[in-house]
């Protein structure tokens, strides 16, 4: 390694290498192909990154070619964008001293800075599959000068159908790069398209084969849950004595903005992570939950794909994962670098099934998960949690409905406007008494007003309401209630 990289390594910590790295500098540094397979969280980023960047030639060096100035010399291909922004972040650290000109290149921001960037010059471009294809397709992307491809995270790629688009980047590069691909898992599509784009490749597992692929440092503890009970579980361990950052994963972004509004709503910090968000929104979720600003981040898979954030003591699987992968992935989330953590996974009644083929193939001791509730006594003496501990750290919200409600019962009841009516359509007073105009006060004693009375000795009687029909007649046939006192009067 070169003095400049070892620096700039040592002032930001780096010292001691891990397995993978001491096993793979040696060869890469020398341009040979190579599979590198590790658990996730042990350090394959700088495995690749340091050869990488000690091949990049920079303007001081003697070498330096003035007909490739500003075309990328390195491409590094990621499945997500957040594992794209962490790659990139680690290797602009490690090159920061010989001035290597690092790019990030995603989908879901604007094609503009990333056209400009392109346009002054880089030496080494970090990106997804998906932008990478379009930049190259409008022209703004050479790739006819790179000497280093990496494939990070490689089984992940194939999982998400990144697979044509990484056979098409390969296929614009030159065939005399160095072709490098990392995953913590070897499915037989991996080893196909290294043997299809890799020259002789030299295969390096850092641990044996006997070795689980889940990290020793990780605790993990499997409950089957029911589903109506999970918030309660999961806030109860957000109150554990070593909790510090928990990650909680979902298997749908719904699910995961429902989750992440329950927590809050029960007055913890956090925050969703999932693809519907825009990317803005997803970068500050990340770089509060990096500045410890956050202590929730409740993400579904694909979201957090390579997530690499230091202290995260938690991981919770709110739902089962798919399959052996999904889970190493999701726990691989913490226990990292050497640290210790805890992992929880709820498997609900219809997911024993899925559970114990993960179990199987991952040869754990958890075939039959423990039934659990918010009240089980092993749940608390498991995961370190205080008794007593309940699920809520502020005032539900109900409880102050409740007493709005109480309060606006013991408020004096509001008067309501009499809607009765004050006379009839004749003009006659609902009492009986008579409010037409003076002309038309006084009926004849023989005639027979229109309710039936005969003379001013009839009783007067209050007038009973008829729904008059479409036609000009009443509801019964007979003509309006007006009509007989005209007639009347004109008879007399």
């Amino acid at each position: 390694m070169i003095p400049e990289i070892a620096d700039a390594l040592e002032r930001a910590g780096i010292v001691t290498p891990f397995p993978i790295q001491e096993m793979t500098l040696s060869v890469a540094l020398m341009g040979t192909d190579l599979i590198g397979q590790a658990r996730t969280g042990t350090g394959k980023t700088f495995a690749f990154g340091i050869p990488v960047l000690q091949r990049i030639v920079v303007a001081h060096d003697a070498d330096y070619v003035e007909m490739a100035q500003g075309k990328p010399q390195a491409l590094i291909v990621a499945p997500t964008r957040e594992l794209a922004l962490q790659v990139s972040k680690d290797l602009q650290l490690a090159g920061s001293d010989r001035g290597v000109r690092v790019l990030t290149v995603y989908g879901g921001v604007g094609y503009e800075p990333q056209l400009e960037a392109l346009e002054e010059g880089v030496d080494l471009v970090v990106g997804t599959p998906g932008r990478l294809i379009d930049l190259s397709n409008r022209g703004a992307l050479d790739l006819s000068h790179v000497k280093s491809v990496v494939l990070d995270e490689a089984d992940e790629m194939l999982d998400l159908g990144f697979l044509p688009d990484v056979e098409k980047l390969l296929s614009k590069t030159p065939e005399t790069r160095q072709t490098m691909l990392f995953s913590a898992t070897m499915p037989s599509a991996i080893i196909a398209l290294a043997r299809s784009h890799m020259r002789h490749p030299m295969n390096i597992r850092a641990e044996s084969s006997d070795d689980n692929q889940t990290v020793p440092a990780t605790a993990q503890f499997i409950y089957q849950a029911h589903d109506l009970d999970k918030p309660e579980v999961v806030a109860r361990i957000l109150q554990a004595d070593d909790a510090d950052k928990v990650i909680v994963f979902t298997r749908t972004k719904r699910q995961a903005q429902r989750v992440a509004d329950d927590l809050t709503e029960r007055g913890f910090n956090a925050s969703p992570l999932h693809g519907d968000m825009q990317q803005a929104a997803r970068e500050r979720a990340l770089a509060k939950f990096r500045e410890d600003k956050l202590k929730v981040l409740v993400a579904t898979d694909v979201a957090a794909r390579g997530i690499d954030v230091a202290g995260v003591s938690h991981v919770i699987n709110y739902t089962c994962p798919e399959d052996e992968k999904t889970y190493v992935h999701r726990i691989g989330r913490t226990g990292r670098a050497g640290a210790t953590g805890v992992a929880v996974t709820f498997v609900d009644w219809a997911d024993i099934t899925r559970w114990k083929v993960i179990n199987k193939a991952l040869d754990l001791p958890f075939e039959e998960p423990v039934e659990t509730y918010s009240t089980s006594e092993h749940l608390f003496t498991d995961l370190g949690i205080a008794p007593g501990t309940k699920g809520r750290i502020v005032a539900a919200r109900p409880e102050r409905a409740e007493g709005e409600r109480k309060e606006r019962s013991e408020r004096p009841p509001r008067e309501r406007r009499s809607r009765n009516r004050v006379r009839t359509r004749g003009g006659q007073a609902v009492d009986g008494t008579q409010t037409a105009p003076a002309e038309a006060t006084e009926t004849p004693a023989g005639a027979t007003g229109s309710e039936g009375t005969e003379g001013e000795d009839a009783k007067p009687r209050q007038r009973r309401r008829r729904r008059r029909s479409s036609g000009s007649k009443g509801a019964e046939g007979q003509a309006p209630a007006e009509a007989p006192v005209e007639a009347t009067a004109a008879a007399e």
